[in-house]
């Protein structure tokens, strides 16, 4: 048949019509830099583990609601990658997590986006200059993580109620192997710039630029980077700014990468002397400027959760300070920071895979956390 043979020729300008509003030149981008609006609370650091929602919980994410709550979400199940995972999210309200919530499921996912829902994972929650919720999760329909495709749903009242689910095309063929891990950074143009990255053959991190619409602009990757993942993004100033990359193999360092123009082009990332055993990370600046980072400062295991400050840009960092050190076969991973409007710091992360842990405390009581 005649569009059989012709079908390449279709394939390629479906994929030209897919990049044409990619290849037009873009305005430049510049980061919005946010600054707490009052000193943080002074007083002892404080930790809760969060109510448990299933047998297994991972990969928390924090958001602070335009009613100045705290949200957190994860993902949780019988096992990480069964059918039972669902998102789940908790709101922090005088000291106090409330009850998990269901947010998504994979049979809510398969009825909104029309497609098999093998699993989910990975979400990240983020707060916009409009006070909308957003929240970005992984689904795989077939194979592992490495088939993955990131979704997004969105909330106008404080995460009580959600859209329906939509599947992000990053790809204009099969759009395999996209995942996110860590939250995006505003830009000045009301857009926002989206960490990501790939798993299918290789790793690669990747930088993608949406506009105020939600619509995909541009797509950049941090080179020479083909074992590392789950990019942390903090901006520096304006036009710079910092990557963290997980590292999935030797050297077993965290990598580091920084751009001059808020993402647009990155240089190589480089290896640093940070220890990471194939663990992800979390990385934020404070309103002072200094950076923190979370992490497990380990070659072999993610036993030990440790906060590390740089007060030079990431050029160099404090010795670990330890939040929590277990037995070689316990985990405390997966960390989230966020930095709330009145100058507290908060602490999500992964406890025994068995639910999330939550610490807040000021910058200045850094070192005191444990």
């Amino acid at each position: 048949m005649t569009w059989k043979r012709n079908l390449p020729l279709i394939a390629f300008a479906a994929a030209l019509a897919w990049c044409g509003p990619r290849l037009r030149p873009l305005p430049p981008a510049a980061f919005v830099i946010e600054r707490p609006t009052s000193s943080p609370a002074t007083g002892t650091p404080h930790a809760e583990l969060l109510p448990r929602a299933a047998a297994t919980a991972h990969a928390a994410t924090l958001a602070q609601r335009a009613d100045g709550k705290l949200i957190a979400a994860w993902f949780a199940g019988s096992r990480e990658g069964a059918s039972d995972v669902a998102i789940f999210s908790s709101v922090y309200d005088q000291g106090a997590w409330s009850a998990p919530q269901a947010i998504v499921d994979r049979r809510r996912v398969e009825h909104d986006t029309q497609r098999l829902i093998r699993k989910l994972g990975n979400p990240v929650l983020w707060r916009d200059a409009h006070n909308v919720l957003h929240l970005w999760f992984v689904s795989a329909s077939y194979g592992g993580w490495s088939g993955s495709a990131i979704n997004h749903m969105q909330s106008s009242d404080d995460g009580r109620h959600w859209s329906a689910a939509a599947r992000i095309v990053t790809s204009p063929f099969w759009n395999l192997s996209t995942l996110v891990r860590n939250p995006p950074v505003a830009l000045a143009d009301g857009g926002m710039a989206l960490p990501a990255y790939h798993e299918f053959l290789y790793k690669r991190p990747e930088w993608l630029r949406f506009d105020g619409n939600l619509r995909l602009i541009d797509q950049a990757r941090i080179p020479d980077s083909t074992r590392t993942l789950q990019p942390a993004v903090a901006a520096l100033d304006a036009h710079r700014a910092l990557a963290l990359l997980r590292d999935s193999g030797p050297p077993h360092r965290l990598r580091a990468a920084y751009s001059d123009d808020a993402g647009g082009r990155w240089q190589p990332a480089v290896a640093t002397s940070i220890p990471n055993p194939d663990s992800a990370l979390a990385l934020l600046r404070l309103a002072d400027g200094t950076l923190l980072l979370a992490c497990n400062p380990s070659e072999t295991n993610r036993s030990r959760l440790a906060l590390l400050r740089s007060r030079d840009q990431g050029r160099s960092w404090s010795a670990p300070l330890i939040v929590e050190q277990g037995d070689a076969g316990e985990e405390f991973s997966y960390p989230a920071l966020l930095e709330d409007s009145a100058g507290t710091v908060h602490l999500a992360y992964t406890w025994k895979r068995q639910t999330i842990k939550h610490v807040e405390f000021s910058p200045a009581q850094i070192e005191a956390v444990q």
